[in-house]
């Protein structure tokens, strides 16, 4: 598959088969992010990987239990609404069940913290597809970074205290075999050509 492939084909996946992923691909997806651009080659995100699955349960338990706590205003973003919702329901696992979370972090008050974590899951995401792997962003734990609980559970793994959360990437084999590959009709995303 080439790049022009693996970027327009990339779909995000929500159901993974119960299957570890092995570690050779995990590293690949990972050097995938490691070489996205930076601000000024700064090269500042920190990638924070999950395998262990009794970690990602109780991680899934604690951002359930924080996003059941939190109200809904007017002005919720939709996504952020259902997470809520979901967790004040209780069967809410933020990741989906995949094998692999990779969490991303960058230095609190770099401007840019989220740009360059952005880039670095892109490239993880179409590095996840052109390896026949699922993958999908995940925001939640960006939510929660200023969450006193979440924050003390990534400190203990590995976050550091100068670091905020800016997104992650679950990762493993999709439920139906192979990646969704089917290309999505673009009615958004306009083009302005000055010329």
């Amino acid at each position: 598959m080439d790049a022009f492939e693996a970027i327009l084909t990339r779909r995000s996946t929500r159901k993974y088969k119960d299957t570890d992923v092995e570690r050779k691909y995990i590293e690949k997806v990972l050097e995938a992010g490691r070489f996205a651009p930076s601000g000024s080659n700064s090269q500042t995100t920190h990638f924070i990987v999950f395998t262990n699955k009794k970690l990602l349960l109780k991680l899934a338990g604690l951002v359930r239990d924080e996003f059941a706590k939190m109200e809904i205003k007017p002005d919720t973003y939709i996504s952020l609404k259902n997470s809520i919702n979901a967790s004040k329901k209780g069967d809410y696992i933020f990741y989906y069940g995949a094998p692999v979370l990779i969490v991303t972090a960058n230095k609190k008050g770099y401007g840019n913290a989220i740009a360059d974590s952005a880039c670095a899951l892109e490239n993880m995401m179409i590095a996840a597809n052109a390896l026949n792997l699922g993958s999908c962003w995940i925001n939640q734990l960006h939510w929660l970074d200023e969450n006193e609980a979440v924050r003390s559970f990534m400190y203990s793994k590995g976050l550091n205290e100068d670091e905020t959360i800016t997104g992650g990437l679950i990762l493993g084999y999709p439920y139906t075999d192979s990646p969704n590959r089917t290309m999505l009709e673009r009615k958004g995303n306009p083009v302005t050509w000055v010329e």
